[in-house]
This record gives C-alpha cells, sequence and structure tokens, in this order.
C-alpha cells in the first residue's frame, strides 16, 4: 500500500533509541519513552513547494506531535511540518 500526505503534512517512521545506557543497563521496553525521532518517508505538496523538508531526512518533532497510523504493519506518523522542530545533519 502507498500513501501521500496532503497539504503540508508529513508521513515518518520512528527512529528506534538505543536499548542500554552507556553504562550497559539494559532498558525494559514499557521504561522507553517513544523517540522523538523519525525518518521522513514522505511529503505533502506544501511541502514540496517550500523545499527543507525532503524524502529520507532525519527530523526531531514535538513529543506530543502527529497522528499514528499502521501501514503494512509498520507503525507509521503524520506530521504536521509545522511540528518538526528540525533536521538532522
Amino acid at each position: 500500500m502507498s500513501f501521500q500526505p496532503l497539504a503540508n503534512r508529513v508521513l515518518v517512521e520512528r527512529v528506534d533509541e538505543p536499548q542500554k545506557t552507556a553504562s550497559g543497563i539494559i532498558i525494559p521496553d514499557n521504561a522507553k519513552e517513544k523517540p522523538q525521532e523519525a525518518e521522513v518517508l514522505a511529503i505533502g505538496p506544501e511541502v514540496e513547494e517550500e523545499g527543507h523538508i525532503k524524502v529520507g531526512d532525519k527530523v526531531v518533532f514535538g513529543k506530543y506531535s502527529g497522528t499514528e497510523i499502521t501501514i503494512d504493519g509498520k507503525e507509521l506518523l503524520i506530521l504536521n511540518s509545522d511540528d518538526i522542530l528540525g533536521i538532522l545533519k
């Protein structure tokens, strides 16, 4: 299945955080917070016109931003481009 965001929306997939701390302590799944970093999978036409965010970019977004959806068994997030705080380089 394919998905094309409309207007100024961006489809992203969260980037998993490491499951160990620097000192080697393993963090269980129920103690982890959802990551605020993601990879851009698709962008809407208004975002494409702006040219700041591109497919493949790693972005940081607000903690309570977006709408979660599941496509082909993957948990994805639809964000407004305004919810994206920056691009990781």
